[in-house]
């Protein structure tokens, strides 16, 4: 069920994911805002629902700090790997050109990557700390994310 206390593993990822999220408001691909405009409502909910509800529940939880290990340390080593793909994927945005293909593009193999790492990495967490609530929260989260991503991507081609 989860031990409450602070997760600075949680804080870790969740600085991983919004860093760039912030400097990304200043790098905003041309015409983001025409198809952004077409979002779907209900998506948006489940979105915001999940970036709250993960965010409280990845610090209130001190399962996710690193423990001894183990074998079941692979999920929190794979699930750090997935937010340094993600990391990687910021870092080829920002230098290359801002657009929209560019945004919504395939990286490592991975569609939407900017959209699909870090939903799989904070699910992957979850697993290594048997939250239950992050996977939820999570599922919540990457049905509006993912799903707005997709609908941006179609919308663009």
């Amino acid at each position: 069920m989860g031990h409450f206390g602070f997760s600075y593993v949680g804080l870790i990822y969740l600085l991983m994911l919004s860093i760039p999220n912030i400097i990304w408001t200043r790098n905003t691909p041309e015409g983001y805002e025409s198809v952004a405009k077409k979002e779907n409502r209900m998506l948006l909910i489940f979105e915001r629902v999940g970036q709250v509800s993960v965010t409280c529940v990845a610090l209130i939880f001190s399962d996710f700090n690193i423990g001894s290990f183990n074998l079941w340390s692979i999920w929190l080593v794979i699930s750090f790997v997935l937010m340094l793909l993600y990391e990687l994927n910021w870092i080829r945005y920002f230098k290359g050109e801002h657009s929209l293909k560019s945004f919504y593009g395939s990286f490592c193999g991975f569609p939407i990557a900017g959209a699909s790492l870090p939903i799989l990495a904070f699910l992957l967490l979850s697993i290594y700390g048997k939250v239950i609530w992050l996977s939820i929260s999570v599922i919540v989260l990457g049905v509006g994310h993912i799903g707005i991503h997709l609908q941006h991507l179609k919308d663009i081609k």
